[in-house]
């Protein structure tokens, strides 16, 4: 059989390109942690006033505790104002979750940091344990991978 014949060259996929791929901006890579905490601010760049998707993955976690994380965001990196942008309502499994963070609406802001609070359940003596990440990335950035 001539292989030749069974392609479809109606179909084309051009190749991928590194401009074609958005890679997701992690806001806190893989962290392991036992208290609250305040991570480390990250520069937007290019994607500031876009509509983005923020993903919060948990990885881990011991039974009897809450997660709370929420994104915060400065013009200058400095002012970080007196509330959120987005929150993440409160966790106690493991799984992936998104919530959308739409900065055309604040076109101002820059910086993004993320923000997470730990709670342990009224009647544990359990310290609360998480393994989590976070990452913001272009809405619809899967979908044009995906197709690329």
């Amino acid at each position: 059989m001539n292989l030749d014949l069974a392609v479809d060259e109606s179909i084309f996929v051009p190749p991928q390109t590194e401009e074609s791929m958005t890679k997701p901006l992690y806001l806190l890579p893989e962290h392991m942690s036992r208290t609250d905490g305040i991570g480390s601010a990250l520069d937007l760049a290019s994607k500031s006033g876009k509509l983005l998707v923020a993903t919060l993955g948990i990885n881990h976690v011991i039974e009897h505790g809450g997660l709370v994380v929420s994104i915060w965001g400065s013009k200058d990196g400095l002012d970080w104002g007196s509330k959120p942008l987005v929150s993440f309502p409160q966790k106690y499994y493991c799984g992936l979750y998104s919530v959308l963070l739409n900065l055309a609406r604040n076109p101002e802001i820059r910086y993004l940091r993320p923000q997470w609070s730990m709670k342990a359940w009224a009647k544990s003596h359990t310290i609360p344990l998480f393994s989590f990440q976070l990452f913001v990335e272009e809405s619809g950035s899967r979908l044009t991978t995906a197709v690329a």
